[in-house]
């Protein structure tokens, strides 16, 4: 009992470095990163007898990937800065307001739907890479940008990359089907596969209604002059219309299609009556037309270290030919991740690989042609060719966008090490089992009787830490399975459970928030983000474990049922309160 308390306390002790000091304290993560990366290399070598040249191997591995992840905030902010410097960017910012000038609409539009679209192509980080410099460059301050792209990492991440965190983190989490016992009897493995993620699709497409609705209220809440929720509820037609037109294609696709394309083709068929809507300004309320406050009333702390100074607007440049760079890194990053396709191999052959190091059978890689930063710079390329730009152009857009990725830097390198070795920690001598299976063993342990609720947690614990859905949908879903056997539940449920908490916790993962605050200039304040961003997480990890209570136990008495109560309830009065604070602004 002593060495299990132990083992767990250790374990904890990154988690705990993060929440308080990046969270509570509000350091910049330049500085508790490297605090957080000595908190586990040292029970890693201590406790766990993890050797040096495998620490080393985890160090230098951790050090590539963090290579990547800026090579992609770079290569999204020379597209920004080069459409900038062409004048595109102001016409593409005036095809937005030709939608709608309402900020809570665009919102909805750019983030909730192109947004999903992107992450069903790409995923990986690049999302928030591309929208966050986008909304900026919109008139966006940097810190709703950065907050918005977090809160926005949920639903479309389960099935990002064409369905990577179901075909590949569920599936090889699973064992590949070469598991006895794992699985359902008279499924093939792929039947088995694609019921897991409709049933993902199921729980997400659930939850996901209210999510335009919570983003806009998030984005009246902090970034409004009257600070607060009310603005946002004002246009709750709209945005759980946008919510319904993207989650029914979403699901509909997932069980009769498969786990590659729910983002892609519910972005795609929601955006048309979305955009219609907004056009005609159906289901808007009469306030339709909000905006931030003026600049010089921005609080400091909205500002980043970017700044957008449109040009001159082109009378002679079309939107299309505006968005056509756009179009086109769309149309790479589909092709580039569809095996079907010789685009993927074509550019994995591009990889800068070292080979194992001292011996550990670590081989840390970068796939430089297939990075998304990659096809981010060829997209800027090809920008300044059909805008007519200079090398010049190209130039200064570069000058412009190294300075924000350096000011990432520090933190990135400190941060993905201590993801490498927290989830390494099982290859050490001492045969126990890796920090994050000690975390989900003792709550399984201790907690078994609300495991439904807990799985939907250790979901969102796991990508807290690792960074990546795939990445804990491969840690903890075989451990997920047999939670359930063992406690009678419904072993399919549960895995998708943990699934979508572990989407749920791309809200406040850490390395997504250094990535953002990157790629919006604002980093050193990722603690604040976190603090804005977990009330949403929460609300989706309880949600996705009250849809399953009521998909195996219906209506009833339980936690499924109360919680939904709950949220009718709170959204009822908060549509109540707008309404009648809008009556009341009348006179009426």
């Amino acid at each position: 009992m002593y060495q299990e308390y132990t083992l767990f306390l250790l374990s904890t002790l990154p988690i705990l470095v993060i929440t308080i000091l990046l969270v509570g304290l509000r350091w910049p993560a330049k500085i508790v990163m490297p605090l957080a990366l000595l908190s586990v290399i040292i029970p890693s070598s201590l406790v766990w007898k993890v050797p040096l040249n495998i620490l080393l191997a985890q160090i230098i591995d951790g050090i590539f990937t963090a290579g990547g992840i800026l090579y992609i905030v770079f290569g999204a902010l020379i597209l920004l800065n080069t459409l900038k410097e062409t004048g595109a960017l102001t016409v593409i910012k005036r095809m937005f307001t030709n939608i709608s000038t309402d900020r809570r609409v665009q919102v909805i539009i750019i983030l909730w739907l192109f947004g999903a679209f992107l992450e069903g192509s790409a995923g990986f980080g690049s999302t928030g890479a591309i929208i966050g410099p986008l909304l900026l460059g919109l008139g966006f301050p940097a810190m709703a940008a950065a907050v918005l792209c977090m809160i926005f990492q949920s639903t479309a991440v389960s099935f990002g990359a064409v369905g990577t965190p179901v075909l590949v983190g569920l599936s090889v989490g699973l064992g590949g089907g070469e598991l006895e016992g794992v699985g359902i009897a008279g499924l093939s493995w792929n039947e088995y596969i694609h019921q897991l993620g409709y049933y993902v699709a199921a729980i997400n497409g659930t939850v996901a209604v209210l999510m335009p609705l919570i983003l806009v209220c998030m984005l009246t809440r902090f970034f409004g002059a009257e600070r607060s929720f009310l603005p946002g509820l004002r246009v709750w037609k709209f945005a759980i219309f946008a919510g319904v037109c993207f989650s029914v294609p979403y699901y509909l696709t997932a069980r009769y299609l498969g786990p590659e394309f729910p983002d892609i083709i519910g972005s795609l068929v929601g955006l048309v009556p979305v955009v219609i809507a907004a056009k005609k300004g159906w289901l808007l309320p009469d306030d339709a037309g909000w905006d931030f406050p003026e600049k010089s009333q921005w609080a400091d702390s909205w500002k980043g270290v970017i700044t957008i100074e449109e040009k001159a607007f082109t009378s002679n440049m079309s939107t299309f030919k505006a968005v056509l760079p756009y179009l086109l890194m769309v149309t790479i990053l589909f092709a580039s991740r569809m095996d079907e396709l010789p685009v993927k191999a074509w550019l994995l052959s591009f990889t800068v690989e070292t080979g194992e190091l001292f011996g550990s059978q670590i081989s840390p890689s970068l796939e430089l042609g297939y990075l998304p930063g990659t096809i981010f710079i060829i997209s800027a390329l090809f920008a300044v060719m059909i805008h007519r730009g200079t090398v010049g152009t190209f130039s200064n857009a570069v000058s412009n966008s190294a300075p924000v990725v350096t000011s990432a830097f520090t933190a990135l390198m400190f941060a993905v090490p201590m993801v490498k070795i927290f989830i390494g920690s099982g290859m050490g001598d001492s045969e126990l089992l890796d920090m994050p299976r000690i975390l989900a063993q003792f709550f399984a342990d201790r907690f078994s009787d609300v495991w439904i609720i807990m799985s939907a947690g250790i979901g969102a614990m796991g990508a807290f830490i690792a960074g990546s859905n795939t990445l804990c949908n491969m840690m903890f879903s075989l451990f997920q399975y047999n939670v359930a056997e063992m406690s009678g539940l419904d072993t399919t449920w549960i895995v998708a459970v943990q699934s979508v908490g572990a989407a749920a916790g791309n809200m406040i993962c850490v390395q997504n928030v250094v990535m953002i605050t990157a790629a919006v200039g604002l980093s050193g304040c990722e603690g604040d983000i976190i603090r804005k961003t977990i009330l949403p997480a929460i609300y989706y990890v309880l949600g996705a474990a009250a849809v399953a209570y009521i998909a195996l136990y219906g209506i009833g008495f339980h936690f499924g049922t109360y919680y939904l109560l709950t949220v009718v309830l709170i959204v009822i009065t908060g549509i109540y309160k707008s309404r009648q604070k809008t009556y009341l602004g009348k006179g009426t």
